[in-house]
């Protein structure tokens, strides 16, 4: 083979290999559900952000996200956890939940990333400032179409203060679950899914999670729940999709993150998603 050939070949890879990876791990796409109940007489749809981790899509004016949620036409929007690093800005994850927050009726709940940073009590003000309700433990009632919709927030239930101590935490599932009405449809935002079996206990009808970012590494077919999840380690059994547990629907998204937030694992096979939701 000549040199130039070579050359050639190489170039062609390297352009094929770039591709690959926009589309497999830049690229966002919209991932629909259906999640059935006989709680509601409307159709209402849900769209669902979690693990933003203070990406960007579209520019730093968010105009590529902000359209992919305007495109589904969404009654409500949630955020769930890890929407900023706990070691990076907030600039972005602001931007697009205030302009979420002028169209739409939405709601957000903390992951561990949030927890983890230095001004996280600075961050959930400008996050309220925003016109986003920050739920720690606490309800927050909507009337969408007439339906009575109840969204609840919960941080890491296992997380430890720096004293050990996990009590503050697990007593934010004990106040969410005491205030939930059977008579309205009951929403819980909870980000690690591994903690599902706790979260099961509240006799939410629907749990939204996020954190394990789809396992990062994913082969279709072979290795759908992906290859790592963080407190799942190796193999993880909750990474994506959807789970039923009676009346209890449990949806969890591969979130939004882009391999510039994840150089370590970057995402292979594995796009960032925007999750939309539709129930009735």
């Amino acid at each position: 083979m000549s040199p130039k050939v070579k050359k050639r070949l190489i170039c062609i890879t390297a352009a094929f290999v770039v591709v690959l990876l926009y589309i497999y791990g830049f690229s966002m796409r919209t991932v629909h559900y259906t999640v059935k109940t006989d709680k509601l007489d409307t159709k209402i749809r849900i769209v669902f952000i979690s693990d933003l981790h203070n990406c960007i899509f579209g520019g730093f004016d968010q105009s590529g996200l902000m359209d992919a949620i305007d495109a589904e036409n969404p009654d409500m929007v949630l955020f769930g956890g890890d929407v900023i690093d706990g070691w990076s800005g907030d600039k972005d994850a602001l931007k697009i939940m205030g302009l979420v927050s002028e169209k739409y009726p939405c709601a957000y709940s903390p992951g561990n990333h949030e927890e983890m940073h230095e001004d996280a009590e600075d961050f959930y003000q400008k996050v309220e400032k925003a016109g986003v309700p920050v739920l720690r433990g606490e309800k927050e009632s909507f009337t969408i179409k007439g339906q009575k919709i109840s969204v609840f927030g919960v941080i890491d239930n296992l997380l430890a203060m720096p004293d050990g101590n996990t009590e503050p935490y697990n007593s934010q599932l004990e106040a969410c679950i005491a205030k939930t009405d059977n008579s309205e449809y009951n929403i819980l935002l909870a980000h690690q899914p591994e903690q599902i079996d706790s979260f099961l206990e509240g006799g939410f009808d629907l749990i939204l999670s996020g954190h394990a970012h789809g396992g990062q590494w994913r082969i279709p077919k072979i290795l759908d729940q992906g290859l790592y999840a963080p407190d799942q380690g190796l193999f993880p059994k909750y990474t994506n999709g959807q789970y039923h547990y009676g009346k209890t629907d449990h949806i969890i998204s591969t979130g939004l993150a882009r391999p510039a937030r994840m150089f370590f694992i970057p995402r292979i096979f594995n796009r960032p998603e925007l999750s939309v939701i539709d129930i009735g």
